[in-house]
């Protein structure tokens, strides 16, 4: 019997245990119940973490435009494209001192690559970025003038700092006072005599192809077979064959202008000493080439001139 009572004792001290061990279960997770709702579990925190993923950084702020995937399509905020029906825009091939843009139009698609360029002189000779413009309207309209072999370039204003500074004597030179037309490699001078020569302060540049206008327009010749070139420049001295003794082939390009053009050709001979000219870099780059003058510092010419573009773009070497 007292074996008995041990054994019941036992078992009901044992059942104490666990009811004790199950109340303090009980009050343990009663009391545990603020901790958790102070700081949730993980999984609450997820939608916070989203901000960590690597996607804004692909987003730019609102206020910092993209830029461009060929942003020399792009003519900067100096720019006034020319409002062509096709919708056609200019190629940027580089900006001038005070950073304007020089805008080149291109029609066409062969293998013969002509080129015109036009406002070397900036303002003082302005009739010829106004006949450039012409030209290109014309080009953008008329597009079935051009042979199925030609590609034409036309660079309406080399020197848009000087045809900013007004259509005066002023604005010949760029921004540095540089004559850009006296600034190629070829022939190059700092100086020269000023005998039957253009007399006010400027110069060729401080070396040959100092100046951004001219290393632009030069880097686009390079890159591109240019094989016949016209350099527009006014007025009145006729047509100018590049090279020094003149380029035979310039010498036939330049009398075919001349003979639609009546501008004289041979040129009148000032007696003036031309150094570090486009025509004779045209030349040594393999194009034939000329400087041609229109016949007054305001008239675009541009009937005759059209009789020239179509010479030029049919002319064979």
């Amino acid at each position: 019997m007292r074996r008995g009572a041990g054994i019941v004792a036992l078992i009901w001290g044992i059942n104490i245990l666990v009811l004790a061990a199950l109340l303090g279960a009980v009050v343990f997770y009663i009391n545990q119940q603020p901790a958790q709702a102070a700081f949730p579990a993980p999984v609450a925190t997820q939608p916070a973490q989203a901000i960590f993923t690597s996607e804004p950084t692909l987003r730019p702020l609102p206020t910092v435009p993209q830029l461009a995937a060929t942003p020399v399509d792009r003519a900067p905020a100096t720019s006034t494209p020319l409002a062509l029906t096709s919708g056609r825009r200019a190629t940027i091939i580089g900006l001038s001192v005070s950073g304007r843009p020089l805008e080149v139009y291109t029609f066409g698609q062969g293998e013969k690559k002509r080129m015109i360029v036009a406002g070397i002189h900036g303002g003082y000779e302005w009739n010829t970025i106004a006949l450039a413009d012409e030209l290109i309207t014309h080009l953008d309209g008329h597009p079935d003038i051009i042979p199925s072999d030609v590609t034409i370039y036309i660079l309406r204003n080399l020197n848009p700092d000087g045809e900013a500074r007004g259509h005066t004597r002023e604005g010949r030179a760029n921004g540095r006072n540089v004559d850009l037309n006296r600034n190629f490699p070829i022939n190059w001078q700092v100086d020269w005599p000023r005998d039957g020569c253009w007399k006010d302060p400027i110069t060729g540049g401080d070396s040959p192809g100092s100046e951004p206008e001219t290393q632009a327009l030069m880097r686009f010749i390079e890159t591109h077979p240019i094989d016949a070139l016209i350099s527009y420049h006014s007025a009145a001295l006729g047509v100018f064959p590049g090279g020094t003794p003149w380029d035979d082939d310039s010498k036939r390009l330049a009398q075919a202008l001349s003979d639609v053009s009546n501008y004289p050709y041979p040129p009148v001979d000032t007696g003036c000493l031309y150094t570090g000219t486009l025509a004779d870099f045209g030349v040594a780059m393999g194009a034939a080439s000329v400087d041609m003058e229109l016949s007054n510092h305001r008239d675009t010419d541009f009937e005759i001139n059209l009789r020239v573009l179509g010479v030029f773009l049919n002319w064979q070497r």
